[in-house]
């Protein structure tokens, strides 16, 4: 009896050990990355950054595209770890759920750190809109109006020039991607449109469109380096869930800190590197001026 016990006692080790290699083999680190541009332009932006980040932590760090509607419910219910996104989702994300900053994405705009961005409003070459103005009744497309630089940023300046997107227009719709509202723009489906700035720059360097096609409305002109028609906002944060604990968000923020900007994984995602989070407040008063989301009371 007592060497079939031990048998069984040794049976139930063995077993315990095996579950905990599984489990210490599924131990992973997932990244949710808002796929603005669909989701193979994630994995060739940041599969990079998700080898060296392995590399740096010393568990599989696995990148997630994840759509608009499908990043909320995967943080709210801890299934993802990290999470890149816009510095608007991000803010509520932070009011809801208590995401919490760890890095700030420095983009280049050839070869040089940017820090903010904007929203431009564009219109096609030959049309009448000259201004702001002009685009009451008109066809207006925003990526979603839960985008922040490729929608919120320009709803808000529209709204402070009397315009509001809900009643103004004569159709408001959202394209999905970036992609999507300038060509909608260009094929004259609709007469106006608003990305985040470097998105029309980077669809004329990879032989899309040409700037020239397009007039942009409200611009301002000064040292930033790409068109733009509203005032610049905090670059997009990684941040981390509210489960995951403090040392291994110290070690994750520090190992995307330490990115250097010749490395593959700056290269491929197309920034410098990483700096430290910024303060959000102007985002979260962009997102009240709207009464959006987490901010509408």
């Amino acid at each position: 009896m007592g060497s079939s016990m031990k048998k069984i006692g040794m049976m139930g080790l063995a077993l315990l050990a095996s579950a905990m290699f599984v489990a210490a083999a599924h131990a992973e680190i997932k990244v949710g990355i808002l796929a603005l541009r669909g989701a193979p332009k994630v994995m060739e932006e940041w599969a990079a950054t998700g080898e060296y980040l392995t590399g740096k932590m010393g568990e599989p760090v696995t990148i997630m595209p994840l759509e608009f509607n499908a990043i909320e419910p995967m943080l709210r219910d801890g299934k993802i770890d990290f999470m890149l996104a816009n510095s608007a989702f991000f803010v509520e994300m932070e009011k809801l759920y208590g995401a919490k900053p760890v890095a700030m994405q420095v983009n280049s705009a050839g070869g040089k750190p940017v820090k903010e961005f904007g929203g431009v409003i564009f219109v096609r070459k030959d049309s009448p809109i000259n201004t702001l103005s002009d685009l009451k009744g008109k066809k207006f497309m925003v990526v979603k109006a839960s985008s922040f630089g490729g929608g919120q940023m320009a709803l808000r300046l529209l709204l402070q020039n009397g315009i509001d997107y809900k009643k103004d227009f004569a159709e408001f719709k959202e394209g999905g991607k970036h992609d999507n509202v300038v060509l909608a723009v260009k094929n004259g489906a609709m007469d106006a449109g608003t990305v985040r700035t470097d998105t029309l720059e980077a669809m004329t360097k990879e032989g899309k469109i040409s700037m020239a096609d397009f007039k942009i409305i409200n611009p301002i002109k000064d040292g930033f380096p790409f068109v733009r028609s509203t005032e610049l906002y905090p670059e997009w944060p990684m941040a981390a869930a509210k489960h995951v604990d403090a040392a291994k968000v110290k070690k994750f923020g520090d190992a995307l800190l330490a990115v250097k900007s010749d490395s593959d994984a700056a290269k491929k995602a197309g920034i410098i590197g990483w700096a430290p989070p910024a303060d959000f407040k102007s985002v979260r008063e962009c997102l009240k001026a709207l009464k959006y989301g987490a901010f509408a009371n």
